[in-house]
């Protein structure tokens, strides 16, 4: 599915599009039929993008957004191209670690970015997606997006900073989305602090427009404008918060799912529906890792994810990461088979392995990170 020498998608059309416009810098997403997913080449692409925006000093503050089939936005980006992943494990393909820490790389560049960047999260915004405008000095939502961290359905944990944003949604909410994989809309993404503001979908071109036409002073004054254009909410609590907060601090994923099974009612049954679809081992690491990244900085937390992401892949055919991307998205029998049956079977010793580093400190490849 992926060339990673090919500088342009199939269309010959580049995959992610970059240009100063008046006082701002653009990226547009464009792999429109992938849903934006992400490849080696558009991480790079994004980040030089991003380098070269920073050292001009025409460009006040940066915009990014996502292509869809019909034009511009409808999509912004459903996350990494885990086919890739699958090819690339089981063929030993060096490329892959590449990803991952360039990727990783380029989450930390968007959140310590020195000038505003404003992500347009339309339609789905999932796993690398998140990566790419959690970090964002402004998150814009619409009434049509779709977000989540569905990696535990896959075999895998919420990376791109994961552990830090998620961490840092109120209450337990954090947990309870990364173990779950449960998507949330746009007013859903505000309650959550995954996003600052909504803007209607039929809003957005007339609205970027004026961002590129308008003679702006400064990045304060972008960041300003494209604030007051947000429609106004009403403030309201995430949808089931009290049982999140009380369900979700329990200490373990064990008593998470048995505390789940005995509430008997419409939300924890569906919750619990959708905690057992997810590795059993994988709801293990990710309680972990969410839980640990509470008090750690990004660079720390992006380091740590990238020897959880080192765990999951360096097994190849018995990894269970490789598992459940054969069973979503290669042959989409959607029958993964886990490495155990359910969360209580998976042992005490065997979910800390993942937290060893295969590195130290001064050959860790993220160690540039502050």
């Amino acid at each position: 599915m992926s060339n990673l020498n090919n500088a342009t998608s199939i269309s010959s059309e580049p995959t992610v599009m970059s240009e100063v416009v008046g006082r701002v810098g653009c990226i547009t997403l464009n792999r429109p039929k992938a849903l934006n997913a992400l490849s080696l080449e558009m991480v790079r692409l994004i980040t030089q993008a991003l380098l070269s925006f920073q050292a001009n000093p025409q460009v006040l503050a940066v915009l990014v957004r996502g292509q869809g089939k019909e034009g511009p936005f409808g999509h912004f980006c459903a996350g990494g191209d885990i086919r890739f992943f699958h090819q690339a494990a089981l063929a030993g393909d060096t490329s892959l670690a590449d990803f991952f820490t360039e990727e990783y790389a380029l989450n930390h560049l968007i959140h310590t970015y020195t000038k505003p960047y404003i992500a347009f999260m339309d339609g789905v915004v999932m796993g690398g997606g998140m990566g790419i405008s959690q970090g964002a000095s402004v998150r814009i939502v619409t009434d049509k997006t779709q977000m989540a961290m569905p990696e535990t359905h896959i075999g895998l944990f919420p990376d791109v900073g994961g552990g830090y944003f998620l961490s840092r949604c109120p209450g337990r909410i954090g947990e309870y989305l990364g173990l779950t994989g449960q998507k949330i809309n746009g007013p859903q993404a505000i309650q959550a602090g995954l996003a600052d503001g909504l803007i209607e979908v039929q809003r957005l071109p007339m609205l970027w427009k004026t961002l590129l036409n308008t003679p702006f002073e400064s990045g304060q004054a972008v960041e300003r404008w494209i604030q007051s254009q947000c429609t106004k909410l009403e403030a309201v609590p995430f949808s089931n918060k009290a049982e999140i907060d009380q369900i979700f601090a329990l200490p373990s994923a064990l008593e998470i799912s048995l505390a789940l099974a005995q509430h008997n009612s419409e939300w924890a049954n569906q919750t619990l529906a959708s905690l057992n679809k997810a590795s059993p081992l994988m709801v293990h690491v990710v309680l972990a890792q969410i839980r640990k990244a509470r008090n750690m900085s990004l660079a720390d937390d992006l380091r740590m994810e990238r020897d959880l992401v080192h765990h999951c892949f360096h097994l190849r055919e018995s990894s269970e990461t490789v598992e459940g991307i054969r069973a979503l998205a290669v042959d989409k029998d959607h029958q993964p088979q886990w490495a155990h049956g359910q969360i209580a079977d998976v042992s005490s010793e065997e979910w800390p392995l993942f937290f060893n580093s295969p590195w130290t400190a001064d050959t860790h490849p993220l160690r540039h990170l502050n």
